[in-house]
């Protein structure tokens, strides 16, 4: 049983960044993440992002199910086994320190490359290779959030095609997480409560509902100028806290 406060906390985090998420299809998932850091063990931690992005997730991409990009969600998936194929069988995995410096570094650089240089999902090979990489990070810092937004921000796509065909694949990508997480909960002895859950994803699936209405009102261009500014300010979040890590190790 978890005490009222944690309650109150856990389903305002969750609530306000399903929120975000819907709107944007980016940013509340990494929010979200250092949340529930503040407020639970790693293992615990990373298995309740999961079940929450997946609800938030599926619920976004089943809204608008008619807009989904299919091929870029079957190339991103071809790329992703290759991804958990790297982790589960390389000699070396990536710490988490260094994987959040990467993501940092490679979306400020990709932000502020020429239009033609800079990675879109558009392009079959760089969908494949947004999977592997994406799911990399999945699996060793729990979070890809901008490195996948980078993909997306070129990409010759309207507003809700962007954020629902994201929402399928990280739908997906957060299944892996969360078996990976949640074997670990489980080998530790570790549980989540029942009820915070429930919470989570009843929090979630609200927050999703909610920013249907703010999606429908927000035009490309909007969405297009607030996105570039999500990725600059997470990618520097993301880089100053691998520099910590690093630096604390």
């Amino acid at each position: 049983m978890i005490s009222v406060p944690l309650a109150a906390a856990l389903t305002l985090s969750v609530l306000s960044t399903a929120l975000i998420s819907g709107v944007f299809g980016m940013a509340g998932g990494m929010i979200l993440m250092g949340l529930l850091l503040s407020l639970m063990p790693l293992a615990s931690a990373m298995a309740l992002h999961g079940l929450t992005q997946i609800a938030s997730n599926a619920a976004r991409a089943w809204l608008w199910r008619q807009q989904v990009c299919w091929p870029i969600v079957a190339r991103y998936a071809a790329g992703a086994l290759v991804g958990v194929a790297i982790i589960a069988l390389g000699p070396v995995t990536p710490t988490k320190p260094m994987a959040l410096i990467f993501i940092g570094l490679a979306s400020l650089v990709g932000l502020s490359l020429p239009a033609r240089w800079t990675p879109n999902v558009m392009d079959q090979r760089q969908a494949v290779g947004c999977g592997t990489l994406c799911t990399m990070m999945h699996l060793t810092c729990g979070v890809s959030g901008p490195t996948l937004d980078l993909f997306f921000v070129r990409a010759d796509l309207g507003t809700r095609e962007i954020v629902v065909t994201k929402a399928a694949i990280n739908t997906g990508g957060h299944f892996v997480k969360l078996a990976y997480f949640g074997h670990a909960l489980l080998a530790g002895g570790g549980a989540i409560s029942p009820l915070a859950i429930v919470l989570a994803i009843a929090a979630a699936l609200l927050g999703t509902q909610l920013s249907r209405i703010l999606l429908e009102a927000i035009d490309d261009a909007s969405f297009r100028k607030w996105s570039r500014r999500l990725i600059a300010a997470i990618a520097a979040i993301s880089l100053a806290q691998g520099l910590v890590l690093q630096f604390r190790s």
